[in-house]
């Protein structure tokens, strides 16, 4: 992880686990996720080609660089959609209420996590980058609005038997053993730990894996 990031990541958990602080740790947590998206999320759409979102240079690594950039944006933003409405604010999840499936001619409605890596090229060579980019902006700018209205006592609240069930009936995660496990690590969770994986953390990790990727491929081209 950046080291930068690592430290500010450190101190908004922190924050978070104090009722006297929480206020400040959402404020901070928002304020770096600002940071990620505008100085590497939009830079991949404003300077990266189609086929660069659709290439794998780290086919067979393990960790998050075995992937494409489409595919790890896809998959930041799916996950925290899903997180975001099924658990927190307890509404329709942007993904279906903007009908984005078929804005970015997304052949899945799951995490994806499930993809090998042929899947993956070919699930990125299918998806509309300029609606891939709309999709990220609007999950990260409404989920930050339910975060800004999130209280401590909100975030002790645990994943209810009721929110694991719904999540199950809508089938966004697949039953792929590689996908699957995601169930059970989410509903073992308070929000407050939600807020680690996946708005904060697992934004660090993929773009990261990212930088990455976007690195190797500036050199192969």
């Amino acid at each position: 992880m950046d080291k930068n990031y690592s430290e500010r990541h450190k101190v908004i958990l922190s924050q978070l686990k104090k009722e006297i602080s929480f206020e400040e740790g959402i404020k901070n947590l928002i304020d770096l996720r600002e940071d990620l998206f505008l100085n590497h999320v939009e830079k991949y759409f404003s300077r990266l080609s189609k086929d660069d979102f659709c290439k794998i240079p780290f086919a067979g690594s393990t960790g998050n660089k075995d992937a494409t950039i489409s595919w790890s944006i896809y998959h930041v933003f799916r996950i925290e959609d899903i997180i975001c409405h099924n658990f927190i604010s307890n509404d329709e999840q942007i993904f279906f209420a903007q009908n984005y499936q078929k804005k970015m001619n997304c052949s899945v409605i799951t995490t994806a996590n499930e993809m090998n890596d042929e899947q993956m090229i070919e699930f990125s060579k299918d998806l509309n980058p300029d609606e891939l980019f709309s999709y990220a902006k609007e999950v990260k700018n409404v989920s930050q609005k339910v975060l800004s209205s999130l209280t401590f006592k909100q975030a002790k609240e645990k994943v209810s038997e009721q929110q694991k069930q719904k999540l199950l009936m809508q089938n966004v995660v697949s039953t792929n053993p590689e996908a699957f496990w995601l169930v059970d690590y989410w509903c073992k969770k308070n929000i407050r730990e939600l807020l680690q994986m996946p708005f904060s953390r697992h934004w660090i990790m993929h773009i990261e894996a990212c930088e990455a990727i976007c690195k190797k491929i500036i050199k192969i081209v």
